[in-house]
């Protein structure tokens, strides 16, 4: 009979060679180079809805620029508000266009990048060829949650930037009158005018990161951007109520125009800040529940 094996253990492996992972990774692989920012970047612009985000947000101003020249001016009623000085120059119709874009408009533009981007990836069934390239899983949320920041808020930039450009070829390079009647000279106002959108980037994160944790948690895309969006107009529906009372601060939504406070004679930093905060504590818990689960989450998608 043929004699049996001998089993000598694990004490005769030998260790791998340097340059190996303790896994058994390849030599020179390093989880912090995989997914690259601009490689994700590059992708994120090929999509068709990028695209069609970024170019309404260029055709809005000019849009809003026709209906001015169209319509016919009625007398304002009470006290005068953005519209009714929108067209006195390109600093007025940049508030008035950061106004009407502040309640709905760029609350979808940053659901739709950030809530899409996770979501989308696991509806191809890409996500799981993705972790296996292999891009660790806590290093594909960071890419993806930059990546999407970064087109909010080159969007968030490029809507006051087209309208001011937009504003200033129709109705003049003028300084801005404030509902209030007083006036802020173009040296003053551009600075006001960076302030305010300074501060719908902070608030808006909160639209970010709740987009993205619902993103992360479902496989629909649609149903992460149209669940951020609807969570957001419930907010805004609670804070009309007024018999919630002080409750309603706490609310992510309640200081959303906050920013209008930086219009008066000095700028009025209590709202803001406030709403800042709220911004941040929300969007802190709120991509900490993402992390927390995608690490857990059984990724067959």
């Amino acid at each position: 009979m043929p004699s049996r094996g001998t089993h000598e253990g694990l004490d005769h492996v030998e260790a791998p060679p340097p340059g190996h992972g303790a896994a058994g990774a390849a030599g020179g692989f390093a989880p912090r180079r995989t997914l690259p920012f601009l490689v994700e970047v590059r992708r994120q612009l090929t999509r068709r809805r990028t695209q069609l985000t970024l170019g309404f947000l260029v055709l809005l101003p000019f849009l809003l620029v026709a209906a001015f020249k169209a319509g016919d001016p009625e007398p304002g009623r009470g006290a005068p508000g953005l519209v009714d000085v929108a067209t006195a120059g390109a600093g007025n119709f940049t508030l008035f266009t950061l106004f009407v874009a502040t309640g709905f408009l760029l609350v979808v533009v940053f659901a739709l990048f950030a809530g899409d981007t996770v979501a989308s990836e696991a509806s191809w069934s890409s996500l799981r060829y993705l972790l296996a390239s292999p891009v660790p899983r806590a290093h594909l949320l960071t890419r993806k949650l930059l990546v999407a920041l970064a087109y909010s808020f080159f969007a968030l930039v490029l809507l006051p930037a087209v309208a001011y450009l937009a504003g200033g070829l129709f109705f003049g390079w003028g300084p801005v009158t404030t509902p209030l009647g007083t006036s802020l000279p173009t040296s003053e106002a551009l600075p006001r005018l960076l302030l305010i959108v300074g501060y719908l980037a902070v608030t808006l994160v909160f639209v970010s990161a709740l987009g993205f944790v619902i993103g992360v948690w479902t496989d629909a895309p649609l149903g992460a951007v149209g669940g951020a969006v609807l969570l957001v107009i419930v907010s805004n529906i609670l804070d009309a109520v007024t018999a919630l009372g002080r409750w309603r601060e706490v609310l992510p939504t309640h200081y959303s125009y906050a920013w209008t406070d930086a219009l008066g004679p000095t700028v009025a930093w209590e709202a803001m800040a406030r709403g800042a905060m709220w911004s941040l504590a929300y969007s802190t818990v709120l991509l900490a529940a993402a992390w927390w689960h995608f690490l857990r989450k059984d990724v067959v998608s």
